[in-house]
């Protein structure tokens, strides 16, 4: 009887899981990237609120993708901040209009918010607890927020502890935002090492890889999904193309990839 009694005890136990867990799917709100057949591999696109990380070498495509992530909020309505530490205003303006994106005219219209940081900056304003970065975010009602890229500042600290409490606060920092977020790390997978900072890979929703490897004597890009927290995603290493109109991703996997 007791046996019974207990096995009982746990079928209901898991069932209720089971609710809270479907109780949680139903309501887990999801934002589009509008990067061709990308959502398609992450469910849906990035989860509402959530700290997003694109890891790849120089001229893998990052900023194009983060950028495009921004485009396709604007076209939406939405209104989008982009924070760099290396582009100039005006150098970047004129190379996204290369995929017809005119972010003057998104500026103009109060859509597009460009500010230029430096990485001592963001130190400081994670010390302060806010900055001008908040400031734009509340008064503005920004939903999309872009970080390219957070390498430097990830050097700025020796040791890995003040790495990993940087980070952790910077992280803490976004969620406070309410927005969706997609920060960008160089770094070359093409290479056998680890990334930058252990503490940035932990605290992130999701981590996207860039490959842009040479092979038979051109290179081709390709990316992949490495974590995406909560969501069922693609577990496969997919090509992607970066043509007039920004970036297409394509659904079928690759067979015996090297990342060399």
């Amino acid at each position: 009887m007791k046996k019974r009694a207990h096995k009982k005890m746990t079928r209901m136990r898991n069932k209720k899981k089971l609710v809270k867990i479907e109780s949680k799917k139903a309501t887990l709100k999801k934002v589009q990237t509008y990067i061709p057949n990308f959502d398609k591999l992450i469910g849906g696109g990035f989860e509402k609120s959530s700290a997003n990380i694109i890891v790849g070498g120089a001229g893998s495509g990052k900023t194009i993708f983060a950028t495009q992530f921004l485009v396709g909020g604007m076209k939406k309505g939405e209104k989008c901040l982009y924070v760099t530490f290396e582009e100039k205003k005006e150098q970047f303006y004129k190379n996204m209009l290369k995929f017809g994106w005119n972010l003057e005219e998104y500026e103009k219209k109060d859509l597009f918010t460009f500010l230029e940081y430096s990485p001592v900056k963001v130190k400081t304003m994670l010390d302060e607890g806010g900055g001008t970065i908040e400031t734009a975010i509340l008064h503005k009602g920004i939903t999309r927020v872009v970080i390219d890229s957070i390498t430097s500042f990830a050097l700025l600290f020796d040791k890995e502890i003040e790495r990993r409490e940087a980070a952790l606060n910077l992280f803490n920092m976004i969620g406070g935002w309410n927005c969706t977020s997609l920060l960008t790390l160089e770094e070359d997978l093409t290479e056998t090492k680890e990334l930058t900072s252990k503490a940035i890979e932990f605290e992130s929703d999701s981590i996207i890889l860039i490959y842009f490897p040479s092979e038979k004597g051109e290179r081709n890009r390709y990316l992949e999904i490495l974590k995406m927290r909560g969501v069922k995603h693609s577990k496969q290493v997919h090509r992607f193309e970066i043509g007039k109109s920004g970036i297409s991703v394509s659904l079928r996997k690759v067979n015996n990839f090297n990342r060399k």
